[in-house]
């Protein structure tokens, strides 16, 4: 496990030093909207071997998801590189999450990156109820280029602060 998978699966199990640690260069409201996770925080658990669908998984009463976690100095992901095995992944996961009707997260983070560094995508999900289908209309989806590849672009996610302020409530 990386150390941003560590730091993102202690955020979001509401651990107290590491969102510390994380806001310090955040803005106020951003630290405020961290924070809110510790009120209500997820069990999350590291998803067995590189080859699943995501990396981590986050459970709790009212929501749970499922998260792919990737980490660039480049503000751009293009799920075509790498022979195409990011985009064939993200198929799958949104064939499985459809299948299960479980909300699919992408956790992007920006190496150096001050302030907010995490930001936060989906893709469409059919079936989804609750709290899961309300997130899954409000969080940015993965774009798609002209060739139907997925992209990330990190400036187009939604703060981490964001998604959590939305769970939390």
């Amino acid at each position: 496990m990386s150390i941003y998978e560590r730091e993102l699966r202690e955020i979001l199990s509401g651990n107290k030093d590491v969102i510390e640690r994380v806001t310090k260069s955040c803005s106020e409201e951003e630290k405020q909207k961290y924070f809110k996770i510790m009120k209500k925080p997820f069990i999350v658990v590291r998803a067995a071997g590189s080859l699943g669908i995501a990396d981590i998984v986050a459970l709790r009463g009212d929501i749970s998801f499922i998260v792919e976690i990737k980490v660039r100095k480049e503000k751009e992901i293009l799920f075509s590189h790498e022979g195409g095995r990011l985009q064939r992944k993200a198929e799958e996961m949104q064939k499985k999450c459809t299948e299960s009707s479980t909300l699919p997260v992408f956790a992007y983070r920006i190496k150096g990156a001050r302030g907010d560094a995490w930001r936060i995508f989906t893709i469409e999900i059919d079936g989804l109820q609750g709290k899961s289908k309300q997130v899954n209309k409000m969080v940015p989806k993965l774009e798609k280029t002209g060739n139907g590849n997925y992209i990330m672009k990190w400036e187009n996610g939604m703060k981490l602060s964001d998604f959590i302020e939305i769970v939390s409530t």
